[in-house]
């Protein structure tokens, strides 16, 4: 991998326009006898979520205890080794997402909302539970949230009875009209968190160059206002606004990267050919977004709704969309495990990429929170009940894992991102269909 052993420092950026590079905390920013140095990280919270199509053989899913995570099930078992920070969610339902599609289910797995029917630009849908996180908790950092996927493919028009394909390209909603397209490209992503990347003096170069630009548009406009009416000079008044921040990023890292000890940064040239080496790629971009504090929330497609993607590596060399009708046959069931364990075994890298980053006096995985799973159950009939769901995390110090919540009727879906809202300190009453927080994982953490 290309991004895997530069281990990033903490909290000093750099800081251009489209370019952001924050150092993780290091011990010698912080005095030995502060406040500050006995606090895990400055109770920064993460939140992301990962997506996987066509639901799951949820019987080889499903933890055989009740209550914990002593034995994992098959496709569960690469989560091993981070087990105890992993809590798994049986019989969740998302109401609003039938009837059933993969364009709904899709859509409504974030937002828990219903999806207007309809093939054109008039599509409706509501704000996803990651938007309004990043409405709080994005505020702090140069990204509000990040939005990435693994398919570069990006179709218009009708994708799946009657739903426009907007419904399927994107998790993210910022409103019930916005959709937020994903990038798939790793070289592009790379680009928007870091820049150009490079050395440190390049990088100092780079900024140089954006701040002598800025110099000109200022003067250019300071002549131009004067021979503007009112309603267009308050329209360039809007538009400095947004060049002074601009000039204030730049500023600010000129300023706090004179004696950076940041490492080259090499940007990705293009997508791997193996898919398992492209979501790698695409996971350790997200360690690094989160351990720069680049951004503190993001969404992820593993794998787009309908895809045909086939896994030879996990010994599935058939089309995913098709073998997911698996008409109750044991071939067909058995290969949906094994694409569902592939899966889980890429996110189980990232966790254990993130447990191995320390940060203050815990980890990354300690001060972020995920979700996992998929807006279908059984893909076989395109349902939206006992989803397969999990989620892994610390949340700094308010997650317990090591833990399997069964429901004995189907809870909302909406009840999970009401409680990891929560959980992140961005307080609601409600979300779409929720019923209210999931009591279990509002329990205090055992001392």
């Amino acid at each position: 991998m290309i991004l895997t052993k530069k281990a990033l420092p903490r909290r000093t950026f750099l800081r251009g326009a489209g370019a952001s590079i924050a150092l993780p905390l290091l011990d010698a920013m912080v005095p030995s006898m502060t406040a500050q140095a006995k606090t895990p990280a400055s109770g920064v919270r993460r939140l992301g979520f990962v997506y996987i199509p066509m639901g799951s053989n949820i019987a080889l899913w499903t933890p055989r205890s009740e209550s914990d995570l002593s034995e994992l099930s098959p496709t569960l078992s690469p989560l091993e080794p981070v087990k105890d920070q992993v809590t798994v969610l049986t019989n969740l339902e998302l109401k609003n997402a039938y009837p059933g599609t993969h364009a709904t289910s899709n859509a409504a797995f974030l937002s828990a909302a219903k999806a207007k029917w309809t093939e054109s630009t008039d599509y409706h849908l509501g704000i996803t539970v990651d938007q309004v996180a990043a409405k709080q908790i994005g505020q702090e950092t140069q990204l509000p949230s990040l939005e990435m996927a693994m398919d570069l493919l990006k179709t218009v028009g009708q994708c799946d009875n009657g739903f426009a394909c907007v419904y399927q390209n994107n998790l993210s909603w910022s409103s019930p009209t916005t959709p937020l397209p994903a990038e798939a490209h790793p070289r592009l992503v790379f680009e928007r968190l870091f820049g150009d990347g490079g050395s440190a003096a390049e990088r100092r170069a780079a900024l140089r160059r954006k701040a002598s630009l800025l110099d000109f548009v200022n003067e250019d406009i300071a002549r131009l206002q004067g021979k503007l009416g009112g309603a267009d000079r308050a329209k360039v008044g809007e538009y400095l606004d947004t060049v002074r921040e601009v000039e204030r990023r730049i500023q600010r890292a000129e300023a706090d990267t004179a004696d950076s000890r940041l490492p080259d940064l090499d940007r990705p040239i293009g997508v791997p050919v193996e898919y398992a080496d492209h979501a790698k790629l695409m996971f350790d971009l997200q360690v690094l977004a989160l351990q720069g504090d680049v951004t503190r929330v993001i969404s992820f497609q593993l794998a787009r709704e309908a895809s045909n993607r086939t896994y030879p590596e996990a010994g599935v060399p058939d089309p995913h969309h098709p073998t997911s009708h698996h008409g109750n046959r044991p071939e067909k069931l058995a290969k949906i495990a094994k694409i569902n364990q592939f899966h889980v075994s890429l996110f189980a890298y990232f966790l254990e990429r993130l447990k191995a980053t320390r940060e203050g006096d815990g980890t990354l995985l300690d001060h972020s929170l995920y979700m996992y799973g998929s807006g279908m159950g059984n893909p076989n009939v395109h349902d939206h009940t006992n989803l397969p769901i999990l989620v892994a995390g610390g949340a700094a110090g308010r997650m317990k894992g090591g833990r399997h919540i069964r429901y004995g009727q189907a809870a909302p879906l909406a009840n999970l991102h009401l409680t990891m809202l929560d959980k992140v300190g961005v307080r609601l009453d409600s979300f779409q269909d929720s019923q209210g927080k999931i009591g279990e994982l509002l329990e205090p953490l055992a001392v």
